[in-house]
């Protein structure tokens, strides 16, 4: 019997396959990356490892999946961050969602870890649900950049004065994920992006507890440093205590 369209034996499919990613969101939080595996999640869930394998092919498939969870989850935060504040008010829409990026990593240090600081399994593919699920969450920033260039565009370098080669990657990047922004905007976004993810991925991993154990303001003053770049004002306030 089908209830709007979808079977019984779907419906129980699905909610076996959102269990799954539960506990194995579970065992990594609680246990670390390493105990992440079909047949400890099975265990888990009183089921036999070959049990599970009717639901992934395979741990890359299971790790893929909770991937696509946790980009999907962190995207959704971001948007909705940005959404607090009017599109005429683009600069605002990108500093409250980055303040948004880094409140989801540091209370989701482990997936965030999982997602952003461990190697790619398997292999890359732009058609993949986790590649889709990682250009959506990529396209929540570039998005915002190209409204902020659209409405007032920030200096940037001429195009012969960037490194040849940089210039070459930029614009294979740029086909690649379908920008149609010029590379040196593309370029300016990067290095402010960089800057940034570099700091958020030091906070997370611990790596700067040897001198700091609050490094908000640190992550603030990076806004404010790189404001400027973007042609913005800094604003203390966009999408704080969201």
């Amino acid at each position: 019997m089908a209830t709007q369209g979808v079977s019984r034996r779907e419906r129980v499919r699905q909610a076996t396959l959102a269990e799954i990613r539960a506990t194995a969101r579970r065992l990594l939080i609680e246990q670390g990356p390493a105990a992440v595996t079909i047949n400890a999640v099975a265990r888990e869930m009183g089921m036999s490892g070959p049990a599970l394998y009717h639901y992934f092919a395979g741990h890359d498939d299971l790790v893929a999946a909770v991937t696509v969870d946790f980009y999907r989850e962190l995207t959704e935060t971001i948007r909705a961050a940005r959404e607090a504040y009017p599109r005429e008010e683009p600069g605002r829409r990108l500093l409250a969602a980055c303040r948004a990026m880094r409140r989801w990593a540091i209370t989701h240090r482990a997936e965030f870890g999982w997602v952003f600081a461990s190697p790619i399994r398997g292999e890359r593919r732009l058609d993949s649900p986790r590649d889709r699920a990682g250009q959506d969450f990529e396209r929540a920033f570039v998005e915002e950049i190209a409204q902020l260039w659209e409405a007032r565009p920030f200096p940037v370098p001429a195009p012969e004065e960037l490194d040849p080669s940089i210039r070459a990657q930029l614009e294979t990047y740029a086909q690649a994920a379908g920008l149609t922004l010029p590379v040196e905007v593309i370029h300016v976004f990067l290095s402010c992006w960089i800057r940034l993810y570099g700091l958020l991925c030091m906070e997370v991993l611990n790596q700067l507890d040897f001198a700091y154990s609050d490094l908000e303001p640190m992550f603030e003053d990076c806004l404010r440093e790189l404001a400027p770049r973007l042609g913005l004002d800094y604003d203390a306030e966009a999408g704080r205590g969201a």
